[in-house]
C-alpha cells in the first residue's frame, strides 16, 4: 500500500495522505485517510477518494449530485489504477454505487403514498402525486431517516427507518 501511496503523493501533491480505521476524503484538509493493510478492496477503495482528489470534489447540493459525483470519482479511480497497471472489478464498482442508489430511493420515496419524488432542498423532499413534504438528515454516512412535522403538536416524528451501510469506502 506504501507504494501506491507514494504514488498518489506525486500525483496530488497538495493532498495529505493518513493511514486511519476509515476510508475518506476530507476537501477541507485536503487529506485522504486510507487503511494501511494492503487488499485489494482497499486499495480500489483508495483510488476511489483519490479520484475525489483529483477532481476537486467539494460538496454537492442534491442525493442526486452525490451519485454523480460517486461515478466520476469511480472513473477517474479506473483512470488512476490503468495508471499503476491495476484493474478495479466493475462488479465492486456496482455494488458500491448500489449502496448509494438504495439510500437515495429509500430518502426519496415518499412516506405517505410510496412514490418515489423529489428532493426540494438538500435535507427536504416533496411528493409530485400526494403533495406531501418530508424531511432527511442532510449526512450521507448514516440511516435515512424520513421526518414529518405533526400540524396537531407541532413536533417531528420518525417515519421510517433503514440502514444502509455505504461500501464506496469498504
Amino acid at each position: 500500500m506504501e507504494k501506491i501511496v507514494n504514488r498518489l503523493q506525486g500525483i496530488l501533491p497538495a493532498v495529505k495522505f493518513i493511514p486511519g480505521k476509515s476510508l475518506h476524503w476530507s476537501p477541507t484538509e485536503q487529506t485522504i485517510t486510507f487503511r494501511a493493510s494492503k487488499t485489494k478492496h482497499n486499495m480500489w477503495a483508495l483510488l476511489h477518494e483519490a479520484g475525489h482528489a483529483k477532481l476537486n470534489h467539494v460538496t454537492y447540493n442534491s442525493d442526486v449530485e452525490l451519485l454523480l459525483l460517486e461515478a466520476t470519482a469511480w472513473n477517474k479511480a479506473e483512470t488512476l489504477a490503468k495508471e499503476f497497471n491495476e484493474h478495479i472489478d466493475p462488479e465492486y464498482i456496482q455494488d458500491c454505487l448500489d449502496t448509494y442508489r438504495d439510500w437515495l430511493h429509500q430518502r426519496s420515496t415518499c412516506p405517505r403514498c410510496g412514490i418515489v419524488s423529489f428532493q426540494e432542498s438538500i435535507s427536504n423532499y416533496r411528493c409530485y402525486n400526494c403533495h406531501k413534504i418530508w424531511s432527511v438528515t442532510a449526512s450521507r454516512l448514516c440511516r435515512p431517516y424520513r421526518l414529518d412535522s405533526d400540524n396537531r403538536k407541532n413536533r417531528r416524528k420518525k417515519i421510517s427507518q433503514t440502514v444502509f451501510q455505504v461500501r464506496s469506502t469498504i
